[in-house]
């Protein structure tokens, strides 16, 4: 059951693609209205993982006492 999930959310992540690539190349209108919905969820998803990663480091960061979370300052 859950691999039949997972195919079709691969299913539907390649067609989302292609339909970006269709309309990057002047495909129909419901090819560029698909290419919209799938790079707004990717934008989604990709606001979702910067804000996920800047709590994990404010919380593991927290008690090092140098601010900006140290590193090699490049």
């Amino acid at each position: 059951m859950v691999g039949a999930v997972l195919v079709g959310v691969l299913v539907l992540v390649l067609a989302g693609c292609g339909c970006v690539v269709w309309a990057a190349r002047g495909g129909p209108r419901w090819a560029r209205a698909v290419a919209a919905v799938t790079l707004g969820a990717g934008e989604l998803l990709r606001g979702q993982a910067r804000r996920r990663r800047r709590r994990e480091r404010r919380l593991l960061g927290g008690n090092s006492g140098s601010g900006e979370g140290g590193g090699d300052g490049g």
